[in-house]
């Protein structure tokens, strides 16, 4: 169901096309929807997801075979899967935005830190969500020890990026860019919020200060209702 997410959408490009991005909420969508508005592209949101058969899951999986949000498909029909190269490639490709640093050292910082939450955290997270996926024989027991095990591997790679990434004040500098983003986001999963406000709260307000941007809390509030 297009607008599902967003509710309103810009109008269509000359050619009649515009990004489609597949999400749900509380998903990573977030963070690419919120690039998309930085970017200040038309762009139109479509509700899927796996655990929601009453979804567009059927049309999500013919774009993406792993039916993961976000999905992205751009105004040519490329297809864009995995949070991290989706927000590259918009950085790169509209680099007055702000989503990447201009410097090209600032910029690797940037890339470093949105891979590094791709292959470390969203990966734990993946785990932790559905530990049954990666047992052989998933047993209540085994699926709480394999869950419980993730979620510590998680924390301590998130103490990890907070002793890595300290720019002020946002993560790359004085602009709020792609990094921040996808950081602000993947740690509203699985008591990273909690954990880092108690272990790294230099690291925690940072993400309050990212929450508070009136564009992220706007979309924010849709994707998180109170």
């Amino acid at each position: 169901m297009p607008g599902a997410l967003s509710g309103a959408h810009e109008p269509r490009t000359k050619r009649g096309r515009m990004y489609t991005l597949y999400g749900y909420k509380g998903s990573g969508s977030a963070a690419v929807e919120a690039a998309l508005q930085r970017i200040a592209v038309p762009y139109k949101t479509i509700k899927a997801a796996s655990w929601d058969p009453q979804s567009a899951v059927q049309e999500l999986t013919r774009v993406n075979p792993l039916a993961q949000v976000p999905t992205l498909v751009l105004p040519d029909g490329t297809v864009l899967t995995e949070s991290a190269a989706i927000l590259i490639h918009l950085g790169l490709a509209h680099p007055e935005s702000g989503l990447l640093p201009m410097s090209p050292s600032e910029r690797a910082v940037a890339i470093r830190g949105l891979v590094f939450i791709a292959a470390n955290l969203y990966s734990a997270i993946s785990v932790t969500d559905f530990p049954e996926r990666w047992l052989a024989e998933p047993t209540e027991a085994a699926c709480r020890n394999l869950k419980d095990g993730s979620r510590e591997r998680l924390h301590l790679h998130w103490a990890t990026f907070a002793d890595t990434f300290k720019g002020s004040p946002f993560l790359t500098g004085r602009e709020l860019g792609a990094l921040d983003l996808l950081a602000a986001v993947v740690s509203k999963w699985s008591g990273a919020r909690q954990f880092l406000e108690k272990e790294r709260p230099v690291f925690h307000e940072l993400l309050l200060r990212i929450d508070a941007d009136p564009q992220v809390k706007t979309l924010f509030a849709r994707y998180w209702p109170a």
